[in-house]
């Protein structure tokens, strides 16, 4: 059953992705939420805090929480989320290109990060997203074939995560991740519309199965003006 904070939350980030609430606008008061929804103190707080962590609002104490502009694209760094997923609400209308999509062995570099033998297989998924009109990140996903048997293009050009759940029946657990900034490469130049921008951020993921199985590596690219990450962080006594 879904926690009353969750739900909450919920309610409150399909308004703030549907523009009910616009970028700087204020939500309501603490008190006015608790009103509205129901809710106690805590439940409104542990939504807020979460509203926080994913980089819907802005909060400091004694004053309304504002609303974040989404124009950039908010990583989930303390989740784990599709690409169709963060925008399911947007009316940004992003799009997927496919640009690559094969089964591939024996590469040094796949080995390593999926912890694969020689003869093992994995899958290449390379894609670029579009947003409002420009081409602002490289996604290159690599799955191994011994979780991951079979990928549509459908699911490609859709949702992978959506097809693994739903349709494969995997369990997804949790992902490590790692951010860097590098100097843009050929490829980059390429692929995205990068204007006058000579480096990118490079986001790598390592994501396992609830069994702790380790099936995916990703090598997401974003161009630099259009990424930005919120996290959450609570100081240990």
């Amino acid at each position: 059953m879904e926690s009353k904070y969750k739900h909450l939350y919920n309610q409150l980030q399909a308004q703030i992705e549907k523009r009910e609430y616009k970028a700087g606008d204020k939500l309501p008061s603490e008190g006015d939420l608790m009103e509205l929804y129901g809710a106690s103190r805590d439940t409104v707080r542990k939504a807020l805090d979460l509203l926080v962590q994913d980089g819907f609002i802005r909060k400091a104490k004694g004053k309304p929480a504002v609303v974040l502009d989404k124009n950039k694209f908010n990583f989930p760094v303390s989740e784990i989320a599709s690409f169709k997923e963060i925008y399911r609400f947007s009316d940004l209308k992003p799009k997927t290109y496919v640009e690559n999509l094969e089964i591939v062995k024996n590469d040094p570099k796949l080995m390593e990060a999926l912890q694969i033998g020689p003869q093992d297989e994995a899958f290449v998924l390379e894609r670029v997203r579009e947003i409002e009109g420009e081409k602002i990140i490289i996604d290159k996903d690599y799955f191994s074939r011994k979780v991951v048997d079979n990928l549509p293009l459908r699911a490609a050009q859709d949702s992978v995560y959506e097809y693994l759940e739903h349709e494969v029946g995997l369990k997804i657990g949790f992902a490590m991740k790692e951010i860097t900034v590098q100097m843009a490469g050929d490829e980059d130049r390429r692929l995205l519309d990068m204007k006058n921008y000579d480096m990118i951020v490079v986001v790598k993921s390592y994501t396992y199965l609830e069994d702790s199985t380790l099936f995916q590596f990703t090598e997401s690219r974003h161009r630099p003006d259009k990424f930005k990450f919120v996290d959450f962080a609570r100081r240990k006594l």
